[in-house]
C-alpha cells in the first residue's frame, strides 16, 4: 500500500503548536481552579473552624481558671513553682559546708593537748561556728585549742585567680566550761567555743580552699598556754624638745 501525505510541513507544525497550546491552557485552567479551591478551603477553615476552636479553647480556659481559683493555697503552689525555676541559681550560690571537715582537721591540736569534739554547729545565716568539746582535766589544752583557732588562716584563690589569705576566726568566745566524766569515767574539761568564721571559707567563689596554722617562731606548748595579752612591743623612746623647764 502506498500512502501520500498531502499536508504541508508548515501546516503540520501549526497543528502541533495548536495542540501544545490547548494542553497548556487546559493545564493552567486546572491549576487555577485547584488554587481557588485551596484558597477557599483555607478561608473557610480560618474564619469558620478556627473561630469555633478558639471559642472552645476560651471556654476551656475560663472553666479551668474557675477551677484553679477554687484551689486552696494556690498562691503558695505558684510560689513553689517559681522557686523551682531558680534551683540552678540557688545551687550555684549555695555554701560548701563540707569544708568544715578541713577546718576541724587543722585546728585540733596534737597530743598532749588534743581535744575531742562532741557537737559542731555551722550557723550559715549568722556566720558562726559553735564547737562543743572536751579535753584533759586541765585548762592547758583549752588554751592551746583557742590559740590554734585564733591563729588559723584560710587560704584560697578568688574569682580573679588571685591567691588570698584571711583569718579563720574573729569574735571568739568560750562558755559552759565545767568538769565532767567521759564514757570511760575519766575526768575531762567540757567547754563550748563559738567564733565568727570568714565568709570566704564556705563561699563557692573561693577555689582551692585550705586551712593552715602558721608556726612563726613561737609554736611551743609553753607559748600556746600563756595568754598573748601579756606580751607587747617594747616602748619607744620619747624625744623631748631642747627647751627644758
Amino acid at each position: 500500500m502506498i500512502e501520500i501525505n498531502l499536508i504541508p510541513d508548515v501546516k503540520r507544525e501549526l497543528l502541533r503548536a495548536q495542540n501544545i497550546r490547548a494542553k497548556v491552557i487546559t493545564g493552567s485552567i486546572i491549576i487555577g481552579v485547584s488554587s481557588i479551591a485551596v484558597v477557599a478551603f483555607l478561608v473557610i477553615y480560618v474564619f469558620t473552624f478556627q473561630s469555633i476552636r478558639n471559642d472552645q479553647a476560651d471556654k476551656e480556659i475560663n472553666t479551668l481558671g474557675t477551677q484553679l481559683s477554687k484551689v486552696a493555697d494556690l498562691s503558695k503552689t505558684l510560689t513553689i513553682q517559681n522557686q523551682l525555676k531558680n534551683i540552678s541559681v540557688i545551687n550555684a550560690s549555695k555554701k560548701i559546708d563540707s569544708r568544715i571537715f578541713n577546718v576541724v582537721e587543722a585546728i585540733i591540736p596534737p597530743e598532749p593537748n588534743s581535744v575531742q569534739v562532741s557537737n559542731l554547729v555551722v550557723d550559715a545565716d549568722a556566720g558562726i561556728i559553735t564547737i562543743d568539746g572536751q579535753a584533759a582535766s586541765n585548762y592547758a589544752a583549752l588554751e592551746v585549742f583557742q590559740k590554734t583557732i585564733e591563729s588559723a588562716k584560710v587560704k584560697f584563690t578568688d574569682a580573679s585567680k588571685t591567691k588570698q589569705e584571711v583569718n579563720l576566726a574573729t569574735d571568739m568566745s568560750t562558755s559552759n566550761t565545767n568538769y565532767g566524766q567521759d564514757t570511760s569515767g575519766a575526768m575531762v574539761l567540757r567547754f563550748t567555743i563559738s567564733f565568727v568564721y570568714a565568709p570566704e571559707l564556705f563561699s563557692p567563689a573561693s577555689q582551692g580552699v585550705s586551712v593552715s596554722i602558721p608556726t612563726i617562731g613561737n609554736a611551743t606548748d609553753s607559748y600556746l598556754g600563756v595568754p598573748k595579752s601579756i606580751f607587747v612591743e617594747p616602748a619607744k623612746d620619747v624625744t623631748t624638745g631642747t627647751g627644758g623647764q
